[in-house]
């Protein structure tokens, strides 16, 4: 494994935060990373507001399609939903590798806020008028997600960029935590807007939020990377150079994963237990309504489990001992206990106690293996990588949405939470036989350990 190009050379303090010491006091590194570096700071705070306004958004369609807008087929259509919410990601995956490795990672960051900031207002505008179609809300949902397709890997791929190589882990850990506070959002958001102010208080929302987001990143200065120069100890990548010191041309997507056997294994298992763990955001609204006979409140707090699960784990992953592929393949183990509970036992408190423990495994997951890939992928590919990193993941989703919505006009809720418990063990048991395999030593910035 060819190690990561290394980072430039220390630069002094900017006036935007950017780029601080390499080593700074100690009182300074007491600080949490999103106030020391305030422009990790203000990129990360508007990747909070841009995924709590799509997850917000999600979750109250599909209240909305549950308990307002649809007489029959409810498990359908909100399975629809979830699967225009997810394709996006896996559709334009190449397209977004592209975007993210040749413009400015600022100005795809920016327009992609400032362009679902436009849509959701339009939506807000169109529902405040009269009655809102169906299709408008499908193609709403559409837009919103293509957006936030090209945000989160630009984001992922420029953590390098505003912060330091010891900071990386950190920078990591509070951008994966982006989406649990995104899942606190739309659980205490989104059903709620709903039942009081309907799809136009909810779309006016998100639009406030996309446009906050686009002026934060506006106003952030990414650190140019630098080819490391002859005699300064860095080495530099091959894959970003040619024989003669020359830039090398962009390598495809799938030459970049045909390259990483172990990291592609690791995805691979990941992506067979997403095919069941995405299918929860289904079964919370038809769980709720059917099973406890509940209301927005009761969406609100099983979604706000979730993503108090999720934020811990975010947070504490980076703690967990123990090698990544064995920590990963507990943790699916174990979510799947925590999904199969709530279909044996109809309690609100069980299936909010459930939810939390595997959003805590989620964001365990998340940290380690997004730490791991940060230093085993080469930085130049980090721009395919990430891109097609969340089209492997999210290409389960659309089949999961629409496979779990038309069985929950079938079965009951309590069944879908055993089949999606039942189908995390085989993920759990191929990533459990990783543990044997040799992984690539992990590079630093001065090459390869």
């Amino acid at each position: 494994m060819t190690a990561p190009s290394a980072p430039s050379a220390p630069r002094a303090t900017s006036a935007d935060g950017a780029r601080g010491r390499t080593t700074p006091p100690a009182r300074e590194r007491r600080l949490p990373l999103v106030l020391r570096n305030r422009a990790f700071g203000a990129v990360w705070l508007g990747q909070v507001l841009t995924q709590a306004a799509v997850r917000m958004f999600q979750v109250g369609v599909s209240w909305w399609l549950v308990a307002y807008a649809v007489e029959g087929g409810q498990g359908l259509a909100s399975g629809v939903l979830m699967a225009v919410s997810t394709l996006p990601a896996v559709a334009l995956a190449p397209v977004v590798a592209r975007a993210v490795a040749r413009i400015a990672h600022r100005s795809v960051l920016r327009a992609a806020a400032g362009v679902a900031g436009a849509a959701a207002a339009a939506l807000a505008a169109w529902a405040w008028s009269g009655d809102l179609p169906l299709p408008a809300a499908y193609a709403a949902a559409l837009a919103l997600a293509a957006c936030q397709a090209f945000f989160d890997p630009c984001l992922t791929t420029s953590v390098p960029e505003l912060v330091d190589d010891e900071d990386i882990e950190a920078a990591t850990g509070f951008e994966l935590s982006t989406q649990s506070l995104a899942g606190l959002g739309g659980a205490l958001l989104g059903a709620l807007i709903v039942d009081r102010a309907g799809v136009a208080g909810l779309a006016a929302g998100c639009a406030t939020a996309y446009v906050t987001a686009a002026l934060l990143i506006t106003g952030v200065r990414f650190r140019a990377a630098s080819p490391a120069a002859p005699g300064d100890g860095r080495t530099p990548n091959e894959h970003t150079t040619t024989a003669d010191g020359g830039p090398a041309a962009p390598r495809t997507l799938r030459r970049i994963l045909g390259e990483l056997p172990y990291v592609r294994r690791i995805l691979l298992c990941f992506t067979a237990a997403n095919l069941f763990t995405t299918a929860v955001f289904v079964v919370i609204p038809l769980y709720t309504r059917s099973v406890l006979a509940g209301g927005g409140g009761t969406v609100a707090l099983l979604e706000a489990s979730l993503g108090i699960g999720t934020l811990v784990g975010s947070f504490t992953g980076a703690r967990v001992p123990g090698r990544p592929t064995v920590t990963g393949a507990l943790c699916l183990g174990l979510m799947a206990v925590a999904l199969a509970l709530p279909g044996l036992f109809a309690a609100r408190p069980v299936f909010a106690g459930c939810l939390a423990v595997a959003g805590w495994c989620v964001g365990v997951v998340g940290v380690r293996f997004v730490a791991l890939f940060q230093r085993l992928v080469p930085t130049a590919d980090k721009p395919g990588f990430f891109a097609v990193m969340q089209a492997v993941l999210g290409a389960t989703f659309p089949v999961g949405s629409l496979l779990f919505g038309f069985a929950g006009d079938h079965l009951p809720a309590q069944t879908l939470c055993l089949v999606q418990a039942a189908g995390l063990v085989p993920a759990a048991c191929a990533l459990a036989l990783l543990t044997g395999r040799s992984a690539p030593r992990p590079a630093t910035a001065g090459g390869a350990r």
